[in-house]
């Protein structure tokens, strides 16, 4: 009961933390989404010098840590004379790693539109810009929405990097409040039960609203029905006689 009565003292500070969580995962997004999308145009961009430095751009985004990235955009960037409050740094650097993963998301969603839409397209006399908007995206973003939604949770637990340049997020309230009390299992504990809970609410949203379905293969014949031997319209003829 101990360590409940201190979840109740925790709790409001905790929650104030959980809005800047929230707001933080919301302000990455918005950042993150379109510039993935955007990247992942130009990956498909025929002109190299369109399709490679996009390239270039996800690899080192994806390559290089997101806590590495929050500190040269927080350290790094103040010694050319850009500084921004530890907020704005970041949801910069969270952006950028989550526009460099997406971007490879919706590649896949736009690669996996069937080559005779694209055809049938190009057999209309629609534009590449209209080909895209009416024809490719609308069909790409319904694919990419449940990858999309499982990395948002990701970025909502990685939000937690943000503790490293003093952003009052969840874990650093957690923190702070266990410097004082010096409870740590119980600071801790509730924080990852408060990161869990939205996590898993999350999760059982995503499956809800988007049910796995048995991968199936075209042309595939099923298997035989087994014959049902209480039903005597499966009996054979040999079986009548006997019986």
């Amino acid at each position: 009961m101990s360590m409940l009565s201190e979840w109740q003292d925790y709790l409001p500070d905790f929650l104030d933390g959980l809005g800047v969580t929230l707001e933080l995962t919301a302000v990455s997004l918005l950042v993150g989404l379109p510039l993935g999308l955007a990247l992942a145009l130009a990956m498909a961009a025929p002109r190299r010098a369109v399709r490679w430095p996009a390239i270039l751009l996800v690899e080192v985004g994806r390559g290089a840590p997101a806590l590495v990235v929050l500190y040269f955009v927080y350290y790094g960037l103040p010694q050319l004379s850009l500084t921004w409050s530890s907020f704005v740094c970041a949801a910069i650097a969270l952006g950028f790693t989550t526009a460099a993963y997406t971007a490879d998301i919706f590649r896949a969603g736009i690669n996996s539109i069937p080559v005779g839409h694209r055809e049938a397209c190009q057999a209309l006399g629609l534009s590449h810009s209209k080909e895209l908007r009416l024809v490719v995206l609308p069909q790409a973003i319904r694919v990419v929405i449940p990858p999309l939604v499982g990395f948002c949770i990701l970025l909502y637990q990685g939000t937690s990097l943000a503790f490293a340049v003093s952003v009052p997020e969840l874990l650093s309230r957690a923190y702070s409040q266990a410097s004082i009390t010096y409870q740590f299992t119980a600071t801790l504990t509730l924080a990852g039960l408060v990161y869990g809970a939205i996590s898993l609410a999350a999760v059982a949203l995503m499956r809800a609203r988007w049910p796995r379905r048995a991968p199936t293969v075209a042309g595939a014949a099923l298997p035989p029905e087994r014959p049902d031997r209480t039903n005597p319209s499966w009996e054979t003829t040999s079986e009548r006689r006997e019986r």
